[in-house]
Formats: structure tokens, sequence, C-alpha cells
């Protein structure tokens, strides 16, 4: 049985049971037809998924593992903030006429700082320190620049990401403002899940444990009917995973550096409807 099932059947249950509704407020996300999406959250969820036990992938419904991986090399290794560079057309509504997201996301990581080492951007900072610097408790990456905000098309969800060394193995916390628990948490944590482990292979580390901390973990509206029935649904065994051990540069992964054996799912044919 997968163990991100679990977890999120759980979170999702609790959401349901325990959660907090906002339909008495005015909210910014709209449907396509208009209408407010409204949703039912709980605060403060913390979740944690050990990478040398099993992958991290749903089996209840399945996860898009490529298109994931790609969204999450656009970000990491394009540093793009462009949707042209992007294969899927997840952030096309968030995209101006020349397909830019704004100073978001990738535009954030590619800004390059001055240290008394040289000049790195955020993902080569933490490139240099896992690799020189692995006792440091600074090895982190922000993507909540208060001073772009009004020039970002939608405000980063997942935004900063914390690394940390313990002996051999490299373990990482990702914050997240805000999560649409049903289009984007699995998503999430795969993308994070293979980003931990692209960080330790190429600074000869083993990954380790991921911790996702959300703020906001919540449940739209018109989701809680397709969530009813999801979590109803028995796990099967997670796959296994791999990725092509022969790379030890960051920027030579590609999509197809990346594989899942075994990966089986429930059959799952809805349309997830996204407010914007």
């Amino acid at each position: 049985m997968s163990r991100a099932d679990e977890i999120f059947i759980q979170n999702c249950k609790d959401i349901l049971t325990h959660g907090v509704w906002d339909t008495d407020r005015e909210v910014r996300p709209r449907w396509e037809d208009g209408a407010p999406a409204h949703t039912v959250k709980k605060f403060g969820i913390v979740n944690r998924y050990n990478l040398q036990e099993e992958f991290p992938i749903l089996t209840i419904r399945r996860t898009a593992f490529k298109s994931c991986i790609d969204e999450m090399l656009w970000i990491w290794q394009k540093k793009s903030n462009n949707i042209r560079d992007l294969h899927s057309h997840i952030w096309d509504s968030w995209a101006d006429e020349s397909g830019s997201i704004g100073k978001a996301y990738g535009y954030q990581l590619a800004q390059k700082y001055q240290y008394p080492e040289g000049e790195f951007d955020q993902v080569d900072r933490v490139l240099y320190d896992l690799k020189h610097n692995p006792a440091s408790r600074r090895i982190l990456t922000n993507l909540y620049n208060f001073a772009d905000l009004h020039e970002m098309h939608l405000y980063p969800c997942a935004y900063s990401v914390t690394f940390n060394v313990s002996g051999n193995t490299l373990n990482a916390i990702l914050n997240q403002r805000s999560q649409d628990m049903l289009a984007a948490n699995n998503w999430n944590v795969v993308q994070y899940a293979v980003l931990l482990k692209m960080f330790a292979q190429a600074s000869g580390l083993k990954a380790g444990e991921l911790v996702h901390v959300i703020a906001d973990a919540h449940l739209y509206d018109r989701h809680v009917p397709i969530v009813e029935e999801l979590i109803t649904r028995e796990p099967l065994p997670a796959p296994q995973f791999s990725m092509d051990e022969s790379i030890s540069n960051f920027y030579a992964f590609t999509v197809e550096s990346f594989y899942l054996e075994n990966y089986q799912f429930h059959p799952f044919d809805v349309k997830i409807p996204i407010a914007v």
C-alpha cells in the first residue's frame, strides 16, 4: 500500500471532517463560469515522506509523472517564467500574450547575488553549499520576493525549500503557503521528491526525508464530491523509482532521466475544474 495514498487520504478526511469553510467571506478565486470558488481548509498540515522507503506517488488516481518533472525542471533548471519553455498547458491561465508569468518562480531562482565566494543564483548557491558547506544550516531557497510580488501573475504557492545534510543524507523541507489538495498536492510532492534526489545525486549524497509543510490545505467546493469518492478507493503498492545514476551534473538531468516501474493506479477520467 502506497504511503503517499495513506497520507493524502488522511489529510482529505481531516479537512472534510474538521475543516473550516470560507463561504461567509469574499474570495479571490473564480470558477470558469465566474462563480466564487470557496474552500474548506485545515491550517498547518505537516507531512513526512521517507524517500529511502518508497517513492511518494498516488495510486488511487494517476499522477502525471513526466509532466510533474517537466514543470519542475522548467522552474529549477531552466529557471524560466515563460510557458513557451514548458511542455504542458498548466500555466496558460496565468500567462500574458508573450507567454510570461511575470517575475515569478524560475525568474526568482535565476536572480544572481554576490557572496564572499562569488556570484550565484539561488540554485547554484545550494549546489555550492551542499558540496563545500554541507554542515551549514543556511542552505535554502526563497521565491517569495516581496519587492516583486506586484509583478507576479500568481504569487508562489510552494515558496521555500530548506536543505539539511545529516551525515551522508540530504533532507529537505518544502514550505507551501497554499495547497489545492485535489489538483496539486501529490503533483508537488512528486516534484520535490525528484528535486531532492537530483540535488542529492549531484552532491554525492543520498536522498532522505522530504517534509511538506502546508499553511492553508484546502479542498474547493466543486472538488468535494470528487474527493469523497476518491478517498474510498483501496491504495495499491507504491511503484519503484529509479534515475540515471551516471549523471552528476544537476543541469544534465532531463525528463527521461527518471523512471517508474510497476506504477499501478486506479482509473480516473474526471476532469478536475481549476479555480483561477
